[in-house]
């Protein structure tokens, strides 16, 4: 019933993530916080699919419903809650799209990303080529470029954060690990969906769009012969700042990466 998501119910843990994120340092400049974290995520299926009532029909929607939290590696505190859902659709209902995810997050944010989902044998596909740089045509100002030149995480490089988990997986096939499948589930804000802001970010700090590429890895051990679930995944949440002494209305959109790989427990 829940096709492409059904590998995605179950509880994953992992400590290999990295948070990527450019705060304001309330004297008209910017500070690049990367730190390392750890992660449980649950997800649950609903049993009963959800009813959306329309004119002619009634479209029963599989639902899976998620929680993470996620805790910096480093001191432990509590870095990120969030609660949601993924749901399958009709294709032919929702412009192609045949899988959404539904999150609500503290800070005052509310998404529906949409996509279409791919299984395929092997491993996956990453774009090792995404850069984490700041955008907005703007020059080069209180020294944002040179915050990237480097990380105390061994392995992370800040303008490439998707490398980490491609290296990860070069890691795994040195010790005998390969991905027999995978289920890859790409979903955006721009693909017919949105976020809503509370006032004050839209003001300060405004989100304008998210996109997020779920792996599901089937990995073999060919030693032993035995499989499992592993999850790899990269997020980008656009974070628009305005900036002092530029012209009114210009904006330097800063990506927020989130990028881990889990294990199902």
């Amino acid at each position: 019933m829940y096709g492409p998501l059904a590998g995605l119910i179950g509880i994953w843990s992992g400590n290999k993530g990295v948070n990527l994120v450019a705060v304001p340092d309330q004297k008209g400049g910017f500070t690049l916080l990367i730190a390392p974290y750890s992660e449980t995520l649950t997800v649950t299926a609903i049993s009963s699919p959800t009813p959306n009532r329309g004119l002619k029909t009634i479209a029963e929607l599989p639902t899976l419903m998620y929680s993470l939290s996620i805790y910096n590696s480093i001191d432990n505190s509590l870095m990120h809650v969030e609660n949601g859902f993924w749901e399958v659709l009709d294709p032919k209902q929702n412009d192609g799209f045949n899988i959404v995810r539904l999150a609500t997050i503290p800070h005052g944010d509310s998404l529906a990303a949409l996509g279409t989902s791919l299984v395929t044998p092997g491993g996956p596909v990453i774009d090792t080529s995404f850069s984490a740089l700041p955008t907005g045509g703007l020059p080069p100002i209180f020294g944002y470029t040179e915050n990237y030149d480097g990380s105390d995480i061994p392995g992370y490089n800040p303008k490439f954060p998707n490398q980490y988990l491609a290296d990860y997986l070069n890691e795994q096939q040195k010790q005998g690990l390969t991905i027999t499948e995978t289920t890859t589930l790409p979903v955006r804000t721009v693909n017919s969906g949105g976020i809503v802001n509370i006032p004050s970010i839209v003001k300060n700090t405004n989100t304008p769009s998210f996109e997020a590429t779920f792996w599901i890895e089937t990995v073999k051990d060919e030693k032993t012969g035995k499989s499992f679930q592993q999850l790899q995944y990269t997020q980008n949440t656009v974070i628009e700042f305005p900036v002092k002494g530029t012209p009114k209305g210009k904006t330097i959109e800063w990506p927020h990466v989130n990028v881990n790989t889990l294990v199902k427990q």
